[in-house]
This record gives structure tokens, sequence and C-alpha cells, in this order.
């Protein structure tokens, strides 16, 4: 096993074994109540429900990811990259509960990970199979941003370190930018980069942002934001937001949230559409440069059936679907589908349980270098609520041209994944 797996492994079962009390009575007793628990720890203790009175939240959660290529890409033979993995501490303070302002919160987001995973070595995707895999560090602070609501919450503007993708809500679905019901979480859903967020979009790293989300009614939303072009999110500060060139990755967005009569209650769905705007000169396809790079994408779920009338019962079906377009120009990936569909509660008994399958297929531009004119990926994944604070997701996936390249054969990769709260 993976020197960190191993180290984790141990670490788990400890908590496990301090998240147990003393067996008083039945063995069934503690056992049942530990499968009950939303986190492993029974949020910390009880001190979580302490804090959250307060107007604080923690969370921290564990994602630990195993795959194999079994055929085709650049090795099936390699083991480095097997195992990657990752942890996320959050940590969000509600400060109208706190301190009695009104409308204001704030979020920081500390992440881990190791392994690059076994694409780089063993795959060659141009997409990648472990949206996951962060590659080998201890901690870095991702995200660090102050929200402040206004106007009955009908406006909400954002400022700090942030994930442009980390979204806000409407209607209870994700929303701007590039989100997605059934496919954005690479801890429980997707794990190919495909089926996480759109390739045609250059999103920057986490860096300096400001976000602004305006919802005037309860089923539509516009929303625009600027980054720093060329942030990284192991930086801390402006340092790379006001040096040499001032470059301001730029993106808008507008949403609708339709809501589809059905025999057991409304079907709920979220179409979005967006523009976005990079200014870095960017080196041409045909050997100069270009700056003022713009393109556009549309992201859509909808859910076409509800088992129960309960509207907190997610059981069912919903499908989705993506479309990008980059200049082909001066993007590798000049256009980009994807769909699929995702069934939560299939099996009797097994309510929580999600089964999933998604395509994607990226038009590649030859000019970059690549000899075969798209990527495709399939995926199929179980999504096992074991407990819960404890879920198991084996997955596989297909990958035809690998790398855009003709001298590859297409890829099959299997892996599990395991998803734990602390």
């Amino acid at each position: 096993m993976h020197q960190q797996s191993a180290r984790v492994a141990v670490v788990v079962m400890a908590a496990v074994a301090m998240a147990c009390p003393a067996d008083d009575g039945p063995q069934a007793t503690w056992l049942d109540a530990l499968i009950e628990r939303e986190t492993l720890t029974d949020d910390g203790f009880g001190l979580g429900e302490q804090l959250a009175r307060r107007g604080l939240t923690v969370s921290l959660g564990l994602t630990e990811v195993y795959q194999i290529n079994t055929h085709g890409g650049l090795n099936t033979d390699r083991r480095k990259g097997r195992w990657a993995g990752s942890y996320d501490l959050e940590i969000e303070v509600d400060f109208e509960t706190l301190i009695s302002l009104p409308g204001a919160s704030a979020y920081m987001l500390a992440e881990g990970s190791w392994s690059a995973g076994l694409d780089p070595i063993s795959v060659g995707s141009v997409f990648g199979v472990n949206d996951d895999a962060g590659g080998n560090r201890k901690c870095d602070v991702t995200e660090l941003w102050y929200e402040q609501a206004l106007f009955d919450g009908t406006v909400r503007v954002r400022l700090g370190k942030l994930d442009l993708t980390g979204g806000f809500e409407c209607r209870g679905c994700p929303a701007a930018f590039d989100g997605n019901a059934c496919a954005n979480d690479e801890t429980a859903q997707f794990l190919n980069s495909a089926l996480v967020n759109n390739p045609t979009i250059p999103l920057p790293d986490n860096g300096p942002a400001l976000c602004v989300h305006v919802q005037p009614v309860e089923r539509a939303y516009v929303a625009a934001g600027i980054a720093d072009a060329q942030a990284d999110a192991r930086e801390t500060g402006l340092r790379t937001a006001f040096h040499d060139e001032d470059y301001f990755f730029s993106i808008f967005e507008v949403g609708v949230a339709p809501r589809m009569d059905g025999p057991n209650g409304p079907l709920q769905g979220m179409v979005r559409a967006g523009l976005w705007y990079d200014p870095q000169d960017k080196a041409r396809n045909s050997g100069s440069t270009k700056r003022d790079d713009v393109g556009f994408y549309l992201s859509a779920d909808q859910v076409v059936l509800k088992e129960n009338a309960d509207e907190e019962d997610a059981q069912g079906l919903a499908v989705f679907g993506r479309l990008g377009y980059a200049d082909h120009d001066v993007s590798a990936v000049r256009c980009f589908w994807s769909l699929g569909a995702q069934y939560q509660g299939l099996l009797p008994s097994r309510e929580d349980d999600v089964i999933a399958f998604g395509a994607a297929q990226g038009r590649l531009t030859k000019a970059a270098g690549f000899t075969e004119t798209s990527e495709t990926v399939m995926e199929a994944y179980y999504n096992a609520a074991v407990t819960g604070w404890l879920n198991v997701s084996p997955s596989v996936q297909c990958v035809v041209n690998p790398g855009g390249t003709n001298t590859v054969k297409d890829a099959v990769v299997v892996g599990v994944r395991v998803q734990m709260a602390f």
C-alpha cells in the first residue's frame, strides 16, 4: 500500500476506535449508532454543534482513490500514481450569528493531497482520469473569502481568494460558474475531469477574485466574476495579481431554473449560459501570438423522474449536458460536449446510493500537435452510501484516443474511491 495511504488508514482506525464507546451493552447498539452518524466523530464529539450555534461550522473530509489502467494508454504496468488522495478542511463563519452583522459570512478551505495520479505516466489523457489528484502538498489555503448578502439576499458579493466554480445556488441547484447538479464534484460524482468542468473554459487557478450574484426572481439569476488570470492556488496575497502584466479573467453567466410538473411533484432543473474573456497573450497554433481570447458555454441538468412526492426526497432520475466553444487558433480543445444521467435510489433499500453514466468529447486542434481530431471519454460509477459518513464508489472509464494521438491505444481505467466525513 502507498505509504501515505497506510498512514491515513492508521488515522482512520484510530478515529473509529475513539468514536466507538465501550461495549457496555449489545454490540449492535453502538455499531448501529456509528453507522447512522453523519460524521465519523459525531460532529466532533458534540463540539461542532456548540460551535454552529455560535455561527462557526468546521468540517473535515478525506478522499482516497485507487485506479489501474488495465488496457491501452501509455503503460499498464507502472504502479506509481495508482494511489492518490486528498483532504479538505472547511471553516464557515456566519457573522450574523456571531456578531450580529446581517448577511455577512466567510469561508476558508485548506487542502492537502498526495500523488498526481496515474494519468500522466499511464494513460496520457488530454482531460485527466482523476480530477481529485493534486500532487504532493501538505496544506494549502486554496480559498479564503468574505460574502455579503444585500437586499434581502437577492444580491450576493464575494471577495477574496476564490474558486470560480465554487458557485452559488438557485432553487437549490448549483449556479455560477459552469455548475451542474450531476457532474461537478470529483469527491462524490465523476472522477474524469471532462465530467467535472468544461475544458474549453480557461479558468484561472484559485486566487484573488470578485464575484457578484443577482437573483431578482426565484427562478432566474445573473452572475459576473473577475479574477487574477495568472493566479497560483498555492500562493497567498496579491503577488500574482499586480506584477508585470495585470491580466484579469472575466466571466458572465445567466441561468433559469425551470420546474416541470410530474406525477410525484415538481421536477427541478437548471439551464446556464455563459461567456468568458481572457486578455492574456497566448501562442497561436499557427506560430504567432494573440490576446483577448473569448468563448461561451452551456450547462444544464434536469430531474425527469421522481419516485416520491416528498420534496426532500431526491430519489429518481436526472439527466445533464454541457457544451463549450473556444477559439481554435489558440485553444487545444476548440469545442466540447458532454451528456449523461444519474439515478439515486435505484436499488430497493438503497435510497442514498447513486449510479451514473457520462460521456464527453473534446474536438482537438491538429495544429496544436494532435494527430487525432478528438478525445472521447466514458465513465460509469456507483456511489454506495455505506454509512452517513462513508461512501465507496467503484468506477470504470474508457478513454478513446488518449492524448489525441494515433500511436496510443484506447485506455480502460478501473478504480474505487473512498470518501469519509470526519
